[in-house]
């Protein structure tokens, strides 16, 4: 299923427009960027599970790993944010690749089981660790200088930093999803005995995807890590698994805007509903995420495609 492509690149640059404009038109820069920051880890949860099949359970192990490391190397050691950011995505995809060959020749619920094991153990490896703060969390990481030039503790210069993250990593996801690897992976997600047959080694095909994805999920923890300050023992609950699954199902699995949408969703909610419902806002979602399994199985944008699909005329 594909968008008309005039009305999909009006639709791409009407939301860009929308994002570079967001500070000035009222929107709180802070929800934006831990939106976008959310955006950025949906997007890699779904190269693995909406272009490859694969349901990981434990994906927050990896946010949280880099949330964490990112903030130890630039509030206790000192490092300036680029590279405090890139030494996080490394862990996180580091991390991901020796889980990965432990979980990747698994499949179905096993290989899911496989990385919530993981991702639960790395859990308790944070809350006992004495460099993560264990229950209280990282907390006073500062944003530092950009390259030694750019200042980051202005909220509109992060947040214009955070964007062009975004938008980095989104160029990328679409140029390795319509590349002959990317290709591979459909295929895969497909039918992978077909693709076994016609000679590829998917299990090598799916680790790669599987550090790829680990390793964006890392760099959104980064970034988030840098733009709130802190890390906490949240970021590496099983329960974030478990939004960005939902952010994925609800704006449409194997969609590149799909994970965006449902990433703005679930924050927006969660923001504008804590103040008002209190814990509540975990049954709302819970609901909405419901309906979505039933009423559009393909998620906002899946949906929209596939109605797309069915009035074009032949």
């Amino acid at each position: 299923m594909t968008l008309d492509p005039r009305l999909g690149r009006l639709a791409w640059f009407a939301g860009l427009a929308i994002l570079v404009a967001a500070p000035f038109i009222g929107l709180y820069p802070i929800f934006i960027m831990t939106a976008l920051c959310f955006a950025i880890f949906a997007c890699a949860f779904n190269l693995l599970l909406g272009f490859t099949g694969l349901l990981s359970f434990g994906h927050a192990a990896y946010f949280a790993a880099a949330a964490y490391c990112t903030g130890w190397l630039v509030r206790t050691a000192g490092w300036s944010p680029e590279a405090g950011v890139l030494g996080g995505t490394l862990i996180a995809a580091s991390t991901g690749l020796l889980v990965g060959l432990i979980a990747i020749r698994r499949q179905g619920i096993y290989f899911a089981m496989v990385t919530l094991a993981m991702a639960q153990m790395l859990y308790f490896l944070f809350l006992q660790a004495p460099f993560t703060g264990g229950e209280d969390g990282l907390q006073g990481v500062p944003r530092g200088t950009l390259f030694g030039l750019i200042p980051l503790l202005n909220d509109k210069v992060m947040y214009y930093v955070v964007l062009a993250v975004f938008v980095a990593v989104f160029a990328f996801i679409i140029r390795v999803v319509h590349s002959p690897y990317g290709q591979v992976l459909k295929a895969i997600r497909e039918n992978e005995p077909r693709a076994i047959s016609l000679g590829y080694d998917v299990d090598k095909y799916k680790l790669l995807a599987y550090v790829l994805s680990t390793g964006l999920a890392g760099l959104a923890g980064s970034m988030k890590t840098l733009v709130l300050g802190f890390a906490t023992l949240s970021d590496a609950h099983w329960s974030l698994s478990g939004e960005v699954i939902l952010m994925t199902l609800l704006g449409g699995m194997g969609t590149f805007a799909g994970p965006v949408l449902g990433a703005f969703t679930i924050i927006g909610l969660q923001n504008y509903l804590a103040d008002r419902v209190g814990s509540w806002v975990t049954v709302i979602i819970g609901v909405i995420f419901v309906v979505c399994v039933v009423a559009f199985r393909r998620g906002f944008v899946g949906e929209l495609l596939a109605y797309q699909q069915r009035t074009r005329k032949p």
